[in-house]
């Protein structure tokens, strides 16, 4: 087992991460930018090392700088938490040249995965049901166009590279295509530095459902349940539930073999997400797979009892999994959301700032996994999560009902939250009924239900 971790990356994963460390006796070291040297796992960690200036490009995104510090203060392992540059095939084996343990998959899976087209193609010779759509990259909108009217309008455009929404563009007329995939296409370019692009069958009123899963390097694969991450904004999420309501016992357990087969077929060697989108009759299908720990991992963890962290970290060291299928035993529903510093009033702007007075729920079935503090300031720099808010119950009715009362428990002053949003959402009809799709957040702000 590792002796001495870095973690390369900032806020609640680093400090989660660092839990999980000490939890196993290793020692952690942070690197941290010139922006967050006040940051809590900054003050948590047993080393710390100061990478460069707040913008992430001088700090957690140098490869340089965090391989150096690394070397510097003898670290055998590091891991990238998710974002930044978890998911960078290039960080990997620049890990791997010096001799260090990156703490994920092999570089060569998040180069077979992090390509949608190229993980499409796989999906589809799988045997795993995939989108209809292009079964080539396209770079111009004239072919583009071609393949577009072959699938069938409405459709969806997909950067390649794409994540978090950027290069994605929905549309549902021949009219509007070309200028639809030239903008996402600039935007992939801007975003990933690739302007690979495929289309795709849009899904009208889909639910987002991932399935949860480790592999080790000796071929095990295990799932761990489902989160439904219908909820979400511009494809950023907002709450996270397991099990899903939109899906059958049935599809569920089609759905985890398809996930456990994706897995296998790339033999996955990593705590990673199947990510499926389920369209209204039910029916699932393929949309991509995260090569890292989620944000939402915390979910999971209070469904299953596990610590995927820790078994992360083990898998990376070369142990076989600790636990098998028949382990897994889903218990109970479970609830995230995530609070962040931003005004859903103003579409949802930023409110970076120094946080004043802060209280945060706790009891029975209530997990928080936060990196603020009375007096810490939430840089512009970063991402605006303050904290993620987690509940378990016996089911889904008294986990709404938990998350309630967390919610109306949490004090946060000095800056703009959307706790009182998140109140609303867990008050709403269509999402106590299990209804709410990805298009549930735009119609809500509307008032349209």
């Amino acid at each position: 087992m590792f002796k001495r971790v870095l973690i390369a990356n900032r806020g609640e994963i680093a400090v989660r991460v660092i839990r999980a460390l000490r939890d196993m006796g290793i020692a952690s070291v942070a690197v941290y930018s010139k922006e967050d040297k006040n940051a809590l796992h900054v003050r948590l960690a047993d080393m710390r090392v100061c990478i460069g200036e707040g913008p992430a490009r001088d700090s957690y995104l140098n490869i340089d700088a965090i391989i150096s510090a690394a070397i510097n203060t003898e670290c055998e392992a590091i891991h990238p938490g998710y974002g930044f540059l978890s998911e960078n095939s290039e960080f990997a084996r620049k890990c791997a040249e010096n001799n260090i343990v990156f703490i994920g998959p092999d570089a060569d899976i998040i180069d077979k995965m992090g390509n949608k087209s190229a993980a499409r193609k796989m999906m589809m010779a799988a045997g795993v049901p995939v989108v209809p759509g292009t079964k080539e990259p396209v770079f111009d909108a004239a072919l583009a166009m071609k393949e577009a009217e072959k699938i069938g309008f409405p459709v969806m455009i997909k950067a390649s590279s794409g994540g978090g929404g950027r290069g994605m563009r929905e549309c549902f007329t021949p009219e509007d295509f070309e200028d639809a995939f030239n903008t996402a296409q600039r935007e992939s370019a801007n975003a990933f530095g690739d302007d690979t692009m495929y289309i795709e069958k849009l899904v009208v009123h889909p639910r987002h459902v991932e399935v949860q899963l480790i592999g080790d390097k000796f071929g095990n694969v295990v799932t761990l349940g489902e989160r439904d991450c219908s909820v979400q904004r511009n494809h950023q999420k907002l709450i996270e539930e397991s099990p899903s309501p939109a899906i059958s016992d049935e599809t569920r357990e089609r759905m985890y073999r398809d996930a456990a087969l994706a897995a296998k077929t790339v033999s996955y060697n990593s705590a990673g997400t199947i990510e499926f989108i389920v369209d209204q009759s039910g029916e699932y299908y393929f949309m991509e797979m995260n090569t890292r720990i989620q944000v939402e991992h915390g979910v999971t963890e209070m469904e299953t009892g596990t610590d995927l962290l820790v078994e992360q970290i083990r898998v990376a060291a070369g142990e076989k999994l600790s636990f098998s299928q028949e382990d897994i035993v889903l218990k109970g529903h479970t609830i995230e959301c995530r609070v962040n510093a931003e005004i859903p009033e103003k579409h949802f702007m930023p409110s970076p700032g120094k946080i004043t007075n802060l209280l945060l729920p706790g009891g029975n079935g209530v997990r928080v996994d936060s990196a603020v503090y009375t007096g810490y300031t939430i840089p512009s720099e970063y991402d605006s999560m303050i904290a993620k808010i987690i509940v378990h119950a016996p089911d889904r009715a008294s986990a709404i009902m938990k998350m309630k009362a967390a919610l109306d428990e949490t004090l946060i002053m000095g800056v703009d939250t959307n706790l009182d949003f998140q109140y609303k959402i867990m008050n709403n009809p269509t999402f106590c009924e299990g209804k709410a799709d990805t298009g549930f957040i735009e119609l809500f702000v509307k008032g349209g239900r």
